[in-house]
């Protein structure tokens, strides 16, 4: 099972950008961003926003399903994020299958620190599921790699992922937001696109984008 963030929490994160949420976090001194090669292949319903739910596959031969991603997927808490972590794998950790049964058990989408297949399928069958991962390609885990953790800490993307952290991703990428730090970030996040807001009106009054930069101290 996956942390249970409170709702209101949720719902304030799914109208912060990920820039923000980024900038956020490394305010606190860590970096949260995940590699943009782990990017935005399905967008689904709008931002992914939940707690993490982590699983780590590692090469091997062994023709086996993939016993802890399924149980991600069957037993985490509605609204949990299934983060994969393969080390950039060439092979697809995310299928059709497996996004019926997140759709069917309210999982909110799936970080994939390697490829997904089915894209076709998922965009036409689950059009509001999200799946961020490193690209798609046709080939099966089973016979290359298998599972061999549920929830223990990972990293994804250069990026260590606990199991219970905050993700948050849009079409930018992936943030992970440390789960002891959410109330925290999300006030600064606010702030950040507060202050920009502000800059942008600057700017587009003034003419001038170094004016707005001198006051603000944002680019």
């Amino acid at each position: 099972m996956t942390t249970t963030l409170p709702t209101d929490i949720i719902t304030a994160f799914r109208s912060v950008a990920t820039a923000s949420v980024a900038d956020a976090v490394e305010l606190g001194g860590r970096r949260g961003y995940l590699s943009g090669s782990v990017r935005q292949m399905l967008p689904g319903a709008g931002r992914l926003v939940g707690p993490a739910a982590t699983v780590l596959e590692v090469p091997s031969p062994d023709p086996a399903p993939p016993a802890h991603a399924l149980r991600a997927i069957d037993e985490s808490a509605p609204g949990s994020v299934v983060c994969i972590a393969a080390g950039g794998a060439d092979v697809a950790v995310w299928g059709g299958l497996m996004s019926a049964g997140a759709v069917a058990n309210r999982v909110a989408g799936a970080v994939l620190d390697g490829a997904v297949r089915d894209v076709e399928e998922i965009r036409r069958d689950y059009p509001d599921f999200p799946v961020y991962a490193r690209g798609s390609v046709p080939a099966t885990t089973v016979g290359r790699y298998r599972t061999v953790s549920l929830n223990e800490p990972v990293e994804m993307g250069g990026v260590a992922v606990r199991p219970g952290d905050l993700i948050v991703a849009d079409a930018d990428g992936v943030v992970c937001v440390p789960s002891e730090s959410v109330a925290a970030v999300l006030e600064a996040a606010l702030e950040i696109e507060r202050r920009e807001r502000e800059q942008t009106a600057l700017i587009l009054e003034s003419g001038s984008l170094r004016g707005g930069l001198e006051k603000h101290g944002r680019i």
